[in-house]
C-alpha cells in the first residue's frame, strides 16, 4: 500500500475510491503517568508519551490501510493525523485519507 500527503502519485491515474481513517485512543499506566508528571516538573522531553503517540500513530495508520484494503485500493493519497486528548493522559490519534485505485 503506497501512503503519500500529497493529493497525486506521480504517473498514477487515480479512480477515488472514498475516505478511509483509523484511530485509536492510547493511555499510559498509573506508574509511568506519575514518573511523567515528576518530569513535567523540571522540564524535558516526556519520552513515555512520545513513545506513547508513536505506537498510536502507527495503529491508527493499520486500521486505516486495513480499511482501504477492503475497498481494494492501490494507495491512500492525502493523508492525515489528528489527535486530541480524552481525558488526563490519554489521547487519540486518527489518522485518514482517500482511498485510490490505479487506472
Amino acid at each position: 500500500m503506497i501512503l503519500v500527503n500529497t493529493d497525486y502519485i506521480s504517473g498514477k491515474n487515480l479512480e477515488m475510491l472514498g475516505l478511509v481513517k483509523g484511530s485509536t485512543i492510547q493511555s499510559k499506566n498509573m506508574g509511568k503517568d506519575i514518573l511523567q508528571g515528576f518530569k513535567n516538573l523540571v522540564g524535558g522531553e516526556l519520552v513515555a508519551y512520545t513513545e506513547m503517540m508513536n505506537e498510536a500513530r502507527a495503529i491508527a495508520t493499520k486500521r486505516m490501510v486495513e480499511e482501504a484494503e477492503k475497498l481494494g485500493a492501490d494507495a491512500i493519497v492525502n493523508v492525515r493525523y489528528a489527535s486530541s486528548a480524552v481525558v488526563q493522559g490519554a489521547a487519540e490519534v486518527m489518522a485518514y485519507g482517500t482511498a485510490v485505485k490505479f487506472v
